[in-house]
This record gives structure tokens, C-alpha cells and sequence, in this order.
């Protein structure tokens, strides 16, 4: 996107993912090299408005994706409704299972403003049919790992016969299931984000279906609006991408690495 307006980007990349102290010390570095604008997705709600006001104190103006700033003033947040994104991953879920099953869900970080209201989606979805009982939510953390970990925990603590595994996104899902297959269960799972893998597993038949949580599309659209404002263009304060559902009859549109996949500008949505 910036090279489509002509412009340069400086990118500060984590090395630990999430890691609030890391990201404090890239914006203050960022800082000392004066840049136009700041694209930035906050690790955490809170725990970043100390190094976000000192952006804003600068007179820099900052574009947010992913996660919104709310300390700071904000020329546009690009995100997604993360509820919407979760109420339609598992009421399909719901329909494959005939409102009937054991369904384990896994939850994102604890203050993910992400993570949070997904997993409220899946709740209230669930909740809405009684012959679908919910174990969970185990501390998924968004981490492939972490969610081996707390699967192989309650596989040991309870063990219950499970139909499906409902994930706060795809990393989370494919973890569950790397630890129920290697328990000798193969269960169906449902996740968020359209990574690579989880277009793989869709394609073999081992997930049920994702929605596209587009990362890479709202930085661009975070970009875009941050190079419209620099000249003096008018932008939206919220951008927020469509909700689709990714399963096996339409994977193949997302069947793309990253850098391929195409990228909507604000022309395109609006």
C-alpha cells in the first residue's frame, strides 16, 4: 500500500509475539526517527497508552489495525467484528453437528480485545442449543503450543468424548487437534483467521471451516488511511472488513499464501 502512494515504510517487528515491554521500546525507537505517520496494532488494551500518548504528544498521527487505540487520539482504527466473526463459525459448527455434541472451546488471551468477543460468540451461539454441551474455555492464549499444552491437560484431567473443538482462532485449533490425534481422536474443529494451514486442513477434510480475519488487509487499509490523512484527505474513523466464512466449498479463493492474497482498499468497501 505504501508503495502505492509512493511512500516509505519502517517496520519495528516483535521478535517475542505480544510482548509489551518489546513493543514499548520499538515505538520509542520508532519515535527517535521522526517518521510521518505510525501504523500500529497494540499488544495489549491498556498496557501500551503510555508509549501511545507519547506518540500523540509528538504529533504524530497514529492509524491503528487489529486492536484499537483508545488512549491516543486515532485518525482511523481498521478492524473486524470479531462477534459477528464468531456467531458465524459456530452456528455453522452448530448446523454440521445437527445441535448435537460436546464442542471444546478455546479462548485467546484473557484482554484480547480480539479473543474476547469471539469467544462471547461462541457462548451465546452454543447457549442457543441445548443439545450441544460446551467443556471450556481452556487458556488457548492464541499460541499453537500453548493450546497442545491445556488440551493434553484436560485429556488428562477429564478426558470426555468430544465431537468438535471451537477455536478463538486457527493457531488454537490446529494445536487441540495435534494433541487429540496423537491421543488417537480425530475431532472436527472450527477456528478464525484463514491462515495457510488451516486452508490445508479445510481442503483434507480435518477442519470444518475458519472466517477470514484479514491481518494483513487491515494493516494495509491502516496505511492507506494514514497516507490519505498525511495529504490532506478525508478518512474514515473505522474501517471494518466484511464477514466471511471460509469452508470447503469456497477454501479455494483463500487458497494463497499471504503475499498473494489481494488486498481491498477503502475505494473497494465503501
Amino acid at each position: 500500500m505504501a508503495k502505492r502512494f509512493g511512500a516509505e515504510t519502517v517496520d519495528f517487528t516483535p521478535v517475542v509475539p505480544d510482548d509489551i515491554g518489546e513493543q514499548t521500546q520499538l515505538v520509542d525507537e520508532a519515535l527517535a526517527q521522526r517518521p510521518d505517520a505510525f501504523v500500529i496494532a497494540p499488544v495489549h488494551p491498556t498496557r501500551m497508552n503510555d508509549a501511545l500518548r507519547r506518540i500523540e504528544a509528538a504529533g504524530i498521527p497514529i492509524c491503528a489495525f487489529v486492536n484499537p487505540v483508545l488512549a491516543a487520539k486515532c485518525v482511523t482504527f481498521a478492524g473486524s467484528d470479531d462477534y459477528a466473526l464468531g456467531t458465524k463459525v459456530a452456528e455453522h459448527l452448530c448446523r454440521h453437528l445437527s445441535g448435537r455434541g460436546t464442542v471444546l472451546l478455546l479462548a485467546g488471551p484473557a484482554e484480547s480485545p480480539t479473543g474476547i468477543p469471539r469467544l462471547r460468540a461462541f457462548q451465546d451461539v452454543l447457549a442457543r442449543h441445548p443439545g450441544i454441551r460446551a467443556i471450556g474455555p481452556l487458556p488457548g492464549a492464541f499460541h499453537r503450543d500453548r493450546a497442545r499444552a491445556e488440551t493434553a491437560r484436560w485429556l488428562k484431567e477429564d478426558g470426555a468424548p468430544l465431537d468438535a473443538v471451537l477455536a478463538a482462532n486457527d493457531a488454537m485449533a490446529l494445536g487441540a487437534q495435534d494433541t487429540l490425534k496423537a491421543a488417537g481422536r480425530n475431532v472436527i474443529a472450527s477456528g478464525v483467521n484463514a491462515i495457510p494451514e488451516a486452508i490445508e486442513a479445510i481442503k483434507a477434510g480435518t477442519m470444518l471451516s475458519t472466517a477470514d480475519f484479514d491481518a494483513m488487509n487491515l494493516a494495509a487499509l491502516a496505511t492507506e488511511c494514514a497516507l490519505r490523512h498525511l495529504r490532506g484527505e478525508s478518512v474514515p474513523a473505522t474501517v471494518v472488513l466484511p464477514v466471511q466464512l471460509v469452508e470447503r466449498s469456497n477454501c479455494s479463493q483463500w487458497d494463497l499464501p499471504f503475499e498473494k492474497r489481494p488486498i481491498r482498499t477503502l475505494e473497494e468497501l465503501t
